[in-house]
C-alpha cells in the first residue's frame, strides 16, 4: 500500500453543507467554506459500521472528528495529510466491551494499549467482573493527566462495592449497608461510570442474592447506565446456565436497566448445546421490551485461575487466609476435595485446564493432568498444592465450536476480549475474528462483523457519537488489509501482536501506522453524561 503524505500550497473548497454535532459552538450546520482537512483516507472500501454493504468512499476528519464522507474529488478536497487506502478497507475502530485493561492503563509502560491498537480497538470498557476502583472519578482523572493509547470507559464493579461495606463475608447487607453501596453507585455514575457491572460466579459478587442486585441497578438506571454481568453460573456449578439467563432478565426486567451478558458461553460439558434455549431466552426477553445483549469471544477457551474453576465458593469465605485454614483442615479437606472432583469434571477434566501463568515459567504452557501425574498424585490434590502457593491463571478448554458459532450469528451479541495475562484472546480477539469467521469459514459478513465490534457496542453501552464513519462522529478509523489481517498470539505465545491492521486512528491522531505503533497517547478517559444518549 502506498501512503501518500504532503501539504497543500494551495487550497479552495466549495461551499459544501456538512452536519456537524457538537464540533461547532451552534448547533446547526455549518459550512466548511476554505478549511483545509487535517487528514483525507482515499479511495478505500468503506465498511461504516452500520450493517449496510460496503461502498467506495473517501474519509475526511478535522480535529477529532469525522467531518466528510463521500467523494473527495468531486468535492475539490484536499487535506495536510492524505492516506491512499486503495484495496484497503476503512472501518469505525473497533470498542471492546469487556477487557481487564485497568491495570495497564494506569501502568506508565503499558498505558498505550498496544495489545489492543493493533487489533484495531480503539475503545475499551473496564472495570468488568464486578472489579473496579472504588473512585471512578479519580482514575478517570488520572488517565487524563498521563494519556492512554485509546478510548476507556470505566463501569462501577459491584464485588468492589460490595467488598469495600461488607468484606470478603457472605453476610447480607441491612438496611443501612445497602443504602452505603447504593450512594457508592450513585457516586460512581456521577463521577462518569456508564453503568454497573458484576462478577455473579466470583466472590464476593457470589455471596449476593438477587434482590441485592437489583436494588444497586436501580440506582445505575436511574443515571442512565446499564447493567454488565459475569453471571452467577455459565455451567452448573449453581443455578446452571439457563438460570443465570433467567436471573439477569429478571434484573433488567425489575430494575428496569439494559442488561448485557459479558460474556455468553456454554462452559463444559453438562450444557453444550444449550446455546439455543439460551439464545431464545433472550430474543423473548427483547420482544417483552427487556434491553438485553451480549458478547463474546471467538475461542474455543475461557481464560481463569485455578482457584475460581475449581475451588467452591464456600470455601472462600473470609478471603484468602480462611481459604489455606480450610485446605489444611483435616475435617473440611475431604468435602473441598470432593466439590472440587465434581467442578473438575463441569470443566472438561484435567486435561481441560491449561496453566498460562507466566509467573511461574516451569508449569507455564503444562495441563493439570501433566503435573499431577509428574507429582503421582490426583488433579484436585495437585490444584490444592498449587493454588497454597498461589493462585495460577489457566486457559480452560470447556467450549463447543457449535455453541460458539450459534452465538456469533446473533444480531444482538457483540465482540468482545476478556483480555487477561496469558490467553491470546487479550492480543487476538477481534482480527481472529476477522480472519477466521469472516475470510475462512465465510460464518458472517465482514458488514455483520464490523457492526458487531463498533456501532452495536457503542449503542449497547450508550457511548455517543462512536463506532460509525459517519459525519460529526469521532475520528476513532481503522484502516485493514483484508488479505493479511490475523492474529498471531497462540496459547503457547500469547504476547504476539496481531497484524493487518495499517493505520488506527484514535480521536484524528494516527496511532498505528504502516503496522507499527507510533506510540501516539491519543485516547480519552470517557465519563458517561447523565443525559439521554442521541439516537443513532
Amino acid at each position: 500500500m502506498r501512503s501518500i503524505i504532503r501539504c497543500s500550497i494551495a487550497l479552495v473548497i466549495p461551499i459544501a453543507l456538512i452536519a456537524l454535532t457538537h464540533f461547532y459552538t451552534t448547533p446547526q450546520a455549518q459550512t466548511l467554506r476554505d478549511r483545509q482537512l487535517d487528514l483525507l483516507i482515499l479511495h478505500g472500501k468503506l465498511v461504516d459500521g452500520s450493517g449496510k454493504k460496503p461502498r467506495m468512499a473517501d474519509v475526511g476528519i478535522s480535529g477529532d472528528r469525522i467531518v466528510f464522507v463521500g467523494d473527495a474529488r468531486k468535492a475539490n478536497m484536499t487535506a495536510v495529510r492524505m492516506i491512499d487506502a486503495t484495496g484497503l478497507v476503512v472501518a469505525p475502530g473497533f470498542i471492546d466491551p469487556h477487557t481487564h485493561t485497568l491495570g495497564d492503563l494506569s501502568d506508565e509502560k503499558r498505558k498505550g494499549n498496544q495489545a489492543y491498537l493493533m487489533q484495531g480497538v480503539t475503545t475499551v470498557v473496564t472495570g468488568n467482573d464486578g472489579g473496579s476502583v472504588l473512585d471512578i472519578g479519580e482514575m478517570l482523572s488520572k488517565w487524563d493527566e498521563q494519556g492512554i493509547g485509546t478510548n476507556a470507559v470505566l463501569l462501577a464493579g459491584h464485588g468492589t462495592i460490595r467488598g469495600h461495606v461488607l468484606g470478603p463475608t457472605d453476610a447480607q447487607p441491612n438496611a443501612a449497608q445497602l443504602e452505603e453501596m447504593k450512594a457508592l453507585v450513585a457516586r460512581a455514575m456521577d463521577e462518569g461510570a456508564f453503568g454497573l457491572s458484576t462478577g455473579l460466579y466470583y466472590a464476593p459478587g457470589s455471596y449476593s442474592k438477587t434482590e441485592e442486585v437489583i436494588e444497586l441497578s436501580k440506582v445505575a438506571a436511574a443515571k442512565g447506565g446499564i447493567y454488565d454481568t459475569h453471571m452467577r453460573d455459565e455451567s452448573s456449578y449453581s443455578i446452571g446456565l439457563l438460570g443465570s439467563i433467567k436471573e439477569t432478565i429478571r434484573i433488567g426486567r425489575e430494575a428496569k436497566i439494559p442488561v448485557h451478558i459479558s460474556h455468553i458461553k456454554a462452559l463444559g460439558p453438562e450444557v453444550w448445546g444449550q446455546s439455543k434455549q439460551a439464545i431464545e431466552l433472550i430474543k423473548k426477553a427483547r420482544a417483552e421490551g427487556i434491553e438485553a445483549s451480549a458478547c463474546q469471544y471467538p475461542y474455543d477457551a475461557s481464560g481463569t485461575t485455578l482457584e475460581a474453576s475449581l475451588v467452591p465458593r464456600w470455601a472462600e469465605v473470609g478471603g484468602r487466609a480462611e481459604l489455606l485454614k480450610r485446605i489444611d483442615d483435616s475435617q473440611v479437606r475431604p468435602r473441598l476435595l470432593s466439590e472440587m472432583e465434581v467442578n473438575l469434571k463441569r470443566r472438561g477434566g484435567a486435561e481441560s485446564l491449561l496453566i498460562t501463568d507466566a509467573g511461574d515459567p516451569q508449569l507455564v504452557g503444562k495441563k493439570l493432568s501433566e503435573i499431577a501425574k509428574a507429582r503421582n498424585k490426583s488433579p484436585v490434590e495437585v490444584a490444592l498444592e498449587l493454588i497454597k502457593t498461589r493462585d495460577l491463571s489457566v486457559a480452560s478448554f470447556n467450549m463447543n465450536e457449535k455453541d460458539i458459532d450459534r452465538f456469533m450469528k446473533q444480531s444482538f451479541i457483540t465482540t468482545c476480549s476478556d483480555g487477561s495475562a496469558g490467553h491470546p484472546r487479550k492480543y487476538g480477539t477481534f482480527p481472529r475474528k476477522l480472519r477466521e469467521y469472516v475470510y475462512n469459514r465465510k460464518l458472517i459478513t465482514l458488514p455483520f462483523a464490523v457492526r458487531n465490534s463498533s456501532a452495536l457496542t457503542a449503542e449497547t453501552f450508550r457511548i455517543p457519537e462512536r463506532g460509525l464513519i459517519r459525519e460529526g462522529y469521532f475520528a476513532d478509523v481503522i484502516v485493514f488489509d483484508e488479505k493479511t489481517v490475523a492474529d498471531r498470539a497462540t496459547y503457547e505465545q500469547p504476547e504476539l501482536f496481531s497484524v493487518g491492521m495499517k493505520f488506527v486512528i484514535v480521536n484524528g491522531k494516527v496511532a498505528v501506522e504502516n503496522g507499527a505503533y507510533t506510540g501516539a497517547l491519543a485516547g480519552r478517559a470517557l465519563r458517561k453524561q447523565l443525559l439521554p444518549n442521541r439516537s443513532q
